[in-house]
């Protein structure tokens, strides 16, 4: 009888180490695909890091997303950033779709503002940034933020003779 209880015991931890360990090991593999906050509040979402779907069909449904780890709460304004020869148009055929969970925002081709000299780009490319909108993160936790486009283009895809690609999305908080 005493065999039997030792057994049942040992069986029954066994089985408990082992449900904990897969959940650990869950957890860690999931986490790695999240994008954290910097310290000022800002979340940068580089093309290089998303996840791509492809339409050759019609490129305009271009898809890159993002798991983010949101952990401040506010209003977030979005920025898109592309690498262009043409600092005037971005000879964008459709309209950029940019979703945070299921909160869409759209908006038109336009540049805000040209960054002279910048890191992320070589000549004869300039860095052309167009505010998109913003969004409102009520709680913190974990989304999605995905971003519809025909210049969603991955490196193994890119054409050097393209004018314009897509290189990042920016979250940047509001402050008053």
């Amino acid at each position: 009888m005493k065999t039997n209880l030792f057994v049942s015991i040992f069986i029954a931890g066994a089985i408990i180490c082992s449900c904990n360990s897969r959940s650990d090991n869950k957890t860690d593999n999931s986490s790695e695909n999240f994008i954290l906050q910097q310290p000022d509040g800002t979340l940068t979402l580089r093309l290089e890091k998303a996840v791509y779907y492809n339409n050759d069909d019609d490129p305009s449904g271009n898809t890159a997303e993002w798991n983010v780890t949101i952990t401040k709460t506010g209003r977030y304004n979005v920025w898109l950033s592309s690498a262009t020869r043409d600092t005037t148009d971005l000879n964008y055929t459709k309209d950029i779709k940019v979703n945070l969970q299921d909160s869409p925002l759209e908006a038109s081709k336009e540049i805000n503002r040209i960054v002279r000299n910048s890191n992320e780009v070589l000549h004869p490319y300039y860095q052309a940034d167009s505010f998109m909108g913003s969004f409102f993160v009520q709680e913190p936790g974990e989304y999605y933020v995905q971003v519809i486009s025909e210049k969603i283009v991955s490196e193994e895809n890119g054409k050097e003779s393209d004018n314009i690609r897509l290189m990042s999305v920016l979250l940047t908080p509001q402050t008053r």
